[in-house]
């Protein structure tokens, strides 16, 4: 009986997450939101429902009964979330909301079924994390200094990734976390929304040549202190941001070409002077060939794809745990395994969808500073999501990324839900757009009216006045 719940439980779960994917783009579809309320209200279903089947499946293959606890925590948590942004927040984007939640929900099952201790650890900081997530959105909306910090901004960056190189510890060859109090930290991950808003501030008013190679030279030394480093992954992540966000500022798509040839020379200098680059492009050129060694990561990674087939082999029925770093660098290709290449290509395409929508915040924004923070923010997402899924699945060499919201790490999530907070403050910030235009615009009318009445009663006036000089003249 419990293998037919468990058979039964991988087909319902894909189907669950097909309508929740389909939803996603109607809503992204809909202008009103009020055509959308019924949408939401479906996601929310077929999420808990996805939770709701995963962790009965996860209970009866290890008859761990504290996995229930959890799952009941994990629920209250992720309702609270979608509760207390709609009450906080009332003209919130839910459907990023339910976005967040979803790609949570499936990084906590999947890590509850490769790492318990794991998805505890990971909790915690999610729960930390969300109620800074409630709280961000409120400061974006509201300060509107912050597009004035520019040198502030810079100066963090280049200190948090100094500290680093200096500091840091080695990990699997690069120098990408340091810890304070016990607490490991990885401040390129937050060091990246800094970056961002460190570009904007910089461009916003003006893109000429000189303003653009101001911050080239500012933006390369970021990009080098974390060559220096060896996090080529965070490099190529804060590069193609910057590009994007240099691209839509001076709309020249000269700078974008000179980027991605100064891009590719740097890719051929880090091959020849890095060694662990090469080791990788050489797994990525023939894995099977180094299987032993070099390619044992990306060739296991395959073979996991591989056997999920469409429906996945079901939970605790694959050997994720056979890759290393699963939980961190190859959580897609865990995805794939267990839960089925339906299920993965669905989660992709909940990651494009967040990446559209916050393309449409940024282009219904008229002030240029939060648009391109939008744009830059939006560009950084999409693209880590590029390289991590693109590595696990060799189509391009491995860079050790994590898949924003799936993966463990603490930096990671807690960085990443920011993110989608800012673009929440940036999202209702639009109303207020309106409304400020919508009043100036009143004011306007009111002062053209005013000058109107005040126009024609000089014409009266002065009619009056002829008239009466025409009558003096006549009777004289």
């Amino acid at each position: 009986m419990q293998y037919y719940i468990v058979e039964f439980s991988k087909y319902v779960i894909a189907g669950f997450m097909v309508l929740y994917t389909i939803e996603a783009f109607l809503a992204l579809g809909k202008k009103r939101d009020s055509d959308k309320t019924n949408v939401f209200v479906r996601q929310n279903i077929y999420m808990f429902l996805i939770q709701f089947f995963a962790y009965l499946s996860l209970c009866l293959q290890t008859g761990q009964i504290e996995y229930l606890f959890f799952y009941a925590f994990l629920q209250i948590a992720l309702f609270s979330t979608i509760v207390l942004y709609q009450m906080i927040y009332p003209k919130c984007n839910r459907l990023i909301v339910n976005n967040m939640c979803m790609l949570l929900s499936i990084g906590f099952i999947m890590l509850t079924r490769l790492d318990y201790d794991k998805a505890i650890k990971q909790f915690f900081i999610v729960a930390v994390a969300l109620v800074v997530a409630l709280i961000v959105p409120f400061f974006v909306h509201k300060l509107r200094f912050i597009k004035h910090l520019k040198w502030l901004y810079g100066l963090v960056g280049i200190l948090g990734l100094g500290i680093v190189l200096v500091l840091g510890q080695v990990t699997h060859g690069s120098k990408i976390s340091y810890t304070i109090a016990g607490v490991t930290l990885q401040p390129s991950e937050f060091v990246k929304i800094v970056f961002v808003f460190f570009v904007a501030s910089l461009l916003y008013k003006a893109a000429t040549f000189k303003e653009v190679v101001i911050s080239a030279v500012l933006a390369g030394i970021h990009v080098l202190i974390l060559v220096a480093s060896k996090d080529l992954g965070s490099s190529i992540i804060f590069f193609m941001g910057y590009l994007f966000m240099v691209l839509i500022a001076s709309k020249n798509y000269f700078y974008l070409i000179v980027g991605f040839i100064c891009g590719g020379g740097a890719a051929v200098v880090g091959y020849k002077v890095f060694s662990h680059v090469r080791v990788r492009v050489q797994a990525f050129m023939d894995p099977f060939s180094v299987i032993d060694n070099q390619g044992y990561q990306i060739s296991q990674s395959l073979f996991a794809i591989g056997s999920g087939q469409w429906f996945g082999m079901g939970l605790y029925q694959g050997t994720p745990s056979d890759i290393p770093f699963v939980e961190s660098d190859f959580m897609f290709s865990a995805v794939a395994e267990e839960l089925g290449g339906i299920f993965a290509l669905c989660l992709i395409l909940v990651c494009l969808n967040c990446f559209f929508e916050f393309l449409r915040i940024a282009m219904d924004l008229d002030d240029v500073f939060y648009r391109l923070v939008a744009c830059g923010l939006a560009v950084m997402y999409i693209f880590q999501i590029f390289l991590t899924i693109g590595g696990g699945i060799k189509f391009i060499p491995l860079t050790g990324v994590t898949l924003p919201l799936v993966s463990y790490g603490g930096s990671s999530v807690l960085t990443t839900l920011i993110v989608f907070s800012i673009l929440q403050g940036l999202y209702m910030l639009r109303f207020t757009e309106v409304k400020e235009q919508k009043k100036a615009r009143l004011k306007a009318e009111k002062n053209i009216t005013k000058r109107q009445k005040i126009t024609k009663k000089n014409k009266v006036e002065v009619h009056s006045k002829n008239e009466e000089e025409d009558y003096d003249f006549e009777e004289w």
